[in-house]
């Protein structure tokens, strides 16, 4: 193969690249997305890229060499491109930390909404037992006046019978005085 490889060739490797190195899931994810479509879009097969991949295993394309230019450009360059790291190595470690508290606070989310469904669903329950006991409420009083009438007729029938049986009936003598 020659030297030289096509872009969308180098884009695609590197896509590649990326779907294997990344541990985060959702760049993964992006990385594999982009591959498909860069793909399609290159009408690029399977094989193509296993011949491809043959082509640069035994000798990878050699790597760019920064040209030499006069002492002084290279110099402000050479500030300019190591403040130019610091600020990515410092925005790199802030969007890491950003996305550590990203997640946390999706966890903490997450947890907060567990209790609120179980909290829910316990106040439902509490409502159903509530309803169910006052629905019970005026059966349960009904059931008392008619227990206590019932107590009381039975208690006057008991009390007349008995009176009817031990007591024996008294005549009136007075008749006979007259």
């Amino acid at each position: 193969m020659s030297g030289s490889f096509d872009p969308k060739e180098l884009k695609v490797l590197s896509d590649i690249l990326a779907l294997v190195l990344e541990e985060q899931e959702g760049q993964s994810i992006a990385a594999l997305s982009a591959l498909r479509s860069r793909a399609k879009k290159s009408a690029m097969t399977g094989g193509a890229l296993k011949n491809l991949f043959v082509a640069i295993a035994p000798n990878p394309p050699p790597r760019a060499k920064p040209r030499a230019t006069r002492s002084t450009k290279t110099a402000e360059s050479g500030a300019d491109t190591l403040a130019a790291r610091q600020q990515i190595v410092t925005l790199t470690n802030n969007l890491r930390q950003m996305d550590l508290e990203l997640r946390n606070s999706r966890a903490r989310l997450e947890s907060v909404r567990s209790e609120l469904f179980q909290t829910q669903q316990s106040r439902a329950e509490l409502q159903s037992k509530l309803l169910t006991k006052e629905s019970r409420k005026p059966f349960a009083r009904i059931l008392i006046w008619c227990g206590f009438a019932a107590g009381i007729l039975i208690g006057i029938a008991g009390t007349q019978f008995i009176h009817s049986v031990v007591d024996t009936p008294r005549m009136d003598r007075s008749i006979y005085l007259r």
